[in-house]
């Protein structure tokens, strides 16, 4: 397959949330090595998966995995915030299930010429999902100002050294282009005290915050997993995987908003705003990896799972008070 290898987290706790139904519609829009696809396909005979990815090594190898299911499933290059379009193109409505898995996958990260490592020190600064994309982390490196490194480092990779981060590697690209990964995690690291040094891996936040700004991976998550959740039947479910807190509070904030009905001022005698429920939470809380799994994959530990059912047109508990 290529090379192309992602263990799927937590298969067991997805295909038990997703809860597969005979001759039901799946969509996968973040396919990967195709691991949670394969086990999608295989739980029911009569299961069809439209799936996307914007990784052409991933579509591959994952076409090459799910080759036994032939004729039941279709995978386009592309973004998963394209549901429309390409549910529109296979004649696709309503969906029984959704699956989001918002995790690197291990090829991608242990592929050095990818860039998307900091431990891979020779590795160009690259950092795309979709190599057809212009943007790279090198071009975020070299050529954005002071002041917007400054607000992806914070807000993208949660740094709080995000200040210092920013004015050294525009002090040091003022010197030479900035061009492997190696140069941006010396950078990086050089720029936190010592004494937060021993925390964890120092550059680990930026290539993080980079990453995340060349994929584009926050712009509109929230209003599309919203629009993948009205897309589903009664019943259908949702299930979305993320590994690091803004794409998590991003997720819980979506399903909140659907999983609450009437907002109006309690005074008022009836329901005025004609807001419905249309989620139901089947985990308030996240879940996460089971100990084993930890043991097995590491990679794991950062996972959260979130999952919603679609409720339909419930009617309201807010009537007249």
């Amino acid at each position: 397959m290529g090379g192309f290898y992602h263990r799927p987290v937590m298969l067991g706790e997805v295909l038990e949330g997703l809860a597969i139904r005979e001759n039901g519609v799946y969509f996968d829009g973040t396919l990967g090595g195709g691991g949670h696809s394969y086990a999608i396909l295989a739980a029911k005979t009569t299961t069809r998966l439209v799936a996307t990815d914007k990784d052409e090594e991933a579509i591959r190898a994952a076409t090459e995995r799910l080759a036994p299911f032939a004729g039941r499933f279709s995978v386009h290059r592309t973004d998963y915030k394209n549901y429309a379009a390409v549910l529109a193109e296979e004649g696709v409505g309503e969906l029984d299930g959704v699956l989001l898995d918002f995790g690197i996958s291990s090829h991608q990260i242990d592929e050095a010429e990818r860039g998307f490592s900091y431990l891979k020190a020779e590795a160009p600064l690259d950092m795309r999902m979709d190599r057809r994309s212009k943007l790279t982390a090198e071009i975020v490196v070299n050529e954005y100002t002071e002041e917007r490194l400054v607000r992806i480092l914070r807000d993208y990779g949660e740094e709080r050294f995000s200040a210092q981060i920013a004015r050294n590697i525009v002090r040091e690209r003022a010197k030479k282009r900035i061009a492997t990964c190696g140069e941006l995690a010396k950078i990086a690291e050089e720029s936190i005290p010592v004494k937060f040094r021993f925390h964890g891996p120092c550059a680990r936040q930026t290539f993080q915050a980079i990453r995340i700004e060349v994929n584009g991976e926050l712009d509109g998550l929230k209003e599309c997993v919203k629009g993948l959740a009205r897309r589903l039947k009664p019943d259908g479910r949702i299930a979305v995987l993320t590994f690091h807190s803004l794409e998590d509070r991003i997720v819980k904030e979506a399903f909140r908003e659907l999983s609450e009905g009437c907002d109006c001022p309690k005074y008022f005698p009836v329901c005025v705003c004609g807001k419905k429920r249309e989620l139901e939470l089947i985990n308030k809380k996240p879940i996460t990896a089971s100990e084993e799994e930890l043991e097995e994959n590491s990679r794991s530990k950062c996972a959260k799972l979130r999952i919603a059912r679609k409720i339909g047109n419930e009617s309201d508990d807010r009537g007249i008070h």
